[in-house]
């Protein structure tokens, strides 16, 4: 957003209350668009563990509890807790999602769009790409961990270039 003269604030950690990725997104692109009075594109997007009852959910960042962690100490502590808690568990499907939207425009338009991804938590972390738990997120579609993946094999499978590739698609239909 410092492209469109907006500051960051400690207000944005506010913005995702909701219990959906649609919600979240939502809220976010409503909150920027106000702020900017452009058309704004926003997102929220996590994993969802089939074992841990989909958790961590829209609490993916959030996930260990540990505000004072921030870049990659939090993502090693989320993963570190993700794999304790599969520890011994055989069934470790998983999936990422991404919910897209869109706010603005001169009809005041609002459009989510969902993109998933499927695949499975690997025993150990693997690779050193990509951010959050890609190092533990085997895809089903490639069969290697997201942190092995370079960023152009990752967007042919990945939860968030489907999302936004649907809600281009809806936008540019409306036109």
């Amino acid at each position: 957003m410092r492209s469109a003269g907006i500051a960051e604030t400690a207000s944005e950690g506010d913005i995702e209350t909701a219990a959906t990725f649609e919600e979240n997104a939502l809220a976010k692109a409503r909150y920027f668009a106000h702020l900017s009075g452009m058309p704004t594109l926003a997102d929220d997007s996590g994993l969802e563990v089939q074992a841990l009852d989909g958790a961590p959910g829209v609490l993916s960042k959030r996930w260990s509890g540990r505000p004072d962690l921030s870049g990659q100490a939090l993502d090693d502590e989320n993963n570190r807790l993700l794999l304790a808690r599969l520890a011994g568990v055989e069934n470790r499907a998983a999936r990422y999602v991404c919910a897209a939207a869109y706010c603005g425009g001169e009809q005041h338009r609002e459009h989510v769009a969902r993109g998933e991804t499927a695949g499975w938590i690997s025993e150990a972390p693997s690779g050193t790409g990509g951010f959050g738990y890609d190092s533990c997120f085997t895809s089903a579609e490639l069969g290697r961990t997201f942190g092995n993946l370079s960023m152009d094999e990752k967007a042919l499978v990945s939860h968030r270039a489907r999302a936004f590739a649907k809600l281009l698609q809806h936008i540019a239909q409306e036109r």
